[in-house]
């Protein structure tokens, strides 16, 4: 008995796998807690955490991801104002806002160290923190793309549905973001998740809706 609940202890808290692979470098991911787990999805608390963001105002989410990721990428390697190189984490994130009368991309990156240096102003980054939060997170392979990752999050929304989710209610037509935790040269094993918000939901082992998506 003792033995399974050390085990269980383990598995609910998750500290994000230190070993992740971006070009060819293990990396630090972010830390969260495991507050559920379906056979077709996951319940995460995150705790605060920081991130680079850059808004995008590309046609497509590929495009979007490019380009944001490419100002990240030369945030990260010396396009600030201490000319420092941070670390590359994972995942990188793009958020996809559809309250908005166009949609709207953010690309992000985790920041694992404390004070980060302020983005050189010609990359129009900015820095955003979220506060404690649920994430309800399904994970699926191969590249995420135009033609897959908005039935990605339909399928993640229909698993929610099939829940009891509170006075939250779901539709096709919620913002969400696809995390991505492998380069593009990684062609095998990749892994990808889609996130939904949901700490606005009555789920045990979640916090009120606090933080920016």
């Amino acid at each position: 008995m003792g033995s399974n609940l050390a085990i269980l202890a383990a598995v609910a808290f998750c500290f994000s796998v230190s070993n992740l692979v971006f070009y060819g470098h293990a990396i630090e991911s972010v830390m969260y807690t495991l507050v559920r787990s379906e056979s077709d999805y996951e319940i995460r608390l995150y705790r605060e955490v920081s991130w680079m963001s850059a808004l995008v105002r590309e046609t497509s989410f590929e495009k979007s991801t490019k380009d944001g990721f490419q100002r990240i990428h030369q945030y990260i390697h010396g396009a600030n104002i201490n000319s420092s190189q941070l670390p590359m984490t994972a995942p990188v994130l793009t958020s996809v806002i559809t309250s908005s009368p166009r949609t709207l991309y953010y690309v992000k990156l985790f920041l694992s160290k404390g004070n980060p240096p302020e983005p050189n102003p010609e990359l129009n980054l900015q820095l955003e923190t979220w506060n404690a939060q649920c994430m309800a997170i399904r994970k699926f392979s191969g590249f995420a793309k135009d033609d897959n990752v908005k039935k990605e999050m339909e399928a993640l929304v229909t698993s929610l549905t099939k829940h009891p989710t509170g006075n939250t209610v779901l539709d096709y037509n919620i913002s969400y973001t696809i995390a991505q935790y492998n380069s593009s040269h990684h062609t095998s094993g990749r892994l990808n998740e889609v996130w939904i918000d949901v700490s606005g939901f009555n789920m045990e082992g979640c916090l009120p809706k606090q933080g920016k998506y």
